[in-house]
């Protein structure tokens, strides 16, 4: 069996981020590192850190990431991109030029090597902040995203990586909050509940939060949040059997 990768949350080209290319060599590195052995790759959202499509224009940069995208699909390895909150305007450029795997709902459920597998981004499951959850209705709404496409790609790539950058900066020292006891993070407490339901799934595996952390739900149910690839690099790879959460560090053997 060949293993399966789990990442999310890169935001390659954040206003944020001072060594922007650098880290995306360091993702495109790790990409280079698994492409002979990876059965498939999941990134469960946020590649970007504003990515939106235009009929013929999609925004500048990534060459580097998205080559190897292609060259991963290229050698029959499968690409899932999952869309999340800064990234979800997408509208088949990954797929006809990259030849990913579009999952544009909020969740999927999947079977992978016989194991039952709940992916999502995060964000819509479980929300608890008024205002996030009406800026997430306004983003998905198809007539705003029109009106949107209507500002010429200088103005509105530019406007929506400041708006990232702000969103980001506004926060304590430009850090996710930290975690906040299980009882309290919204994406634990939403897979409890969705558990209870359903307890055939075996791993839920999200992105969003931006903190890596792994913990069994019940005797046969782990939950697994990926962190980011701004300062952790980690990521999540299953073999068939087991599932490891891993941190990348160039020049050391893989998994």
């Amino acid at each position: 069996m060949k293993p399966i990768y789990f990442l999310s949350d890169a935001h390659l080209g954040s206003l944020a981020i001072q060594s922007r290319r650098m880290q995306e060599r360091r993702l495109v590195n790790f990409l280079d590192s698994i492409k002979h052995k990876a059965g498939a790759v999941y990134f469960l959202g946020d590649m970007f850190d504003f990515w939106f499509e235009y009929k013929t224009v999609v925004p500048r940069g990534y060459t580097r990431f998205l080559g190897k995208i292609s060259e991963l699909t290229d050698r029959g390895v499968e690409v899932h991109y999952f869309t999340g909150n800064h990234d979800l305007w997408m509208n088949g450029y990954l797929e006809e030029e990259c030849g990913v795997i579009l999952h544009r709902e909020t969740s999927t459920t999947c079977e992978i090597y016989g194991k039952l597998f709940y992916l999502a981004h995060g964000d819509g499951l479980n929300d608890g902040e008024k205002g996030f959850k009406y800026l997430r209705k306004l983003f998905h709404n198809k007539f705003c995203q029109r009106c949107f496409s209507m500002l010429h790609p200088r103005w509105g790539v530019n406007f929506g990586l400041k708006w990232a950058k702000h969103s980001r900066l506004k926060r304590e020292d430009g850090q996710e909050p930290p975690f906040q006891g299980e009882k309290n993070e919204p994406l634990i407490c939403f897979a409890k509940d969705y558990l209870k339901d359903h307890p055939d799934i075996n791993y839920f595996i999200f992105g969003h939060r931006h903190i890596e952390y792994d913990l069994v739900l019940s005797r046969t149910c782990r939950l697994i949040l990926l962190g980011e690839w701004i300062q952790l690099c980690t990521y999540a790879v299953f073999d068939g059997e087991h599932m490891y959460v891993e941190d990348f560090v160039e020049g050391e053997s893989e998994p």
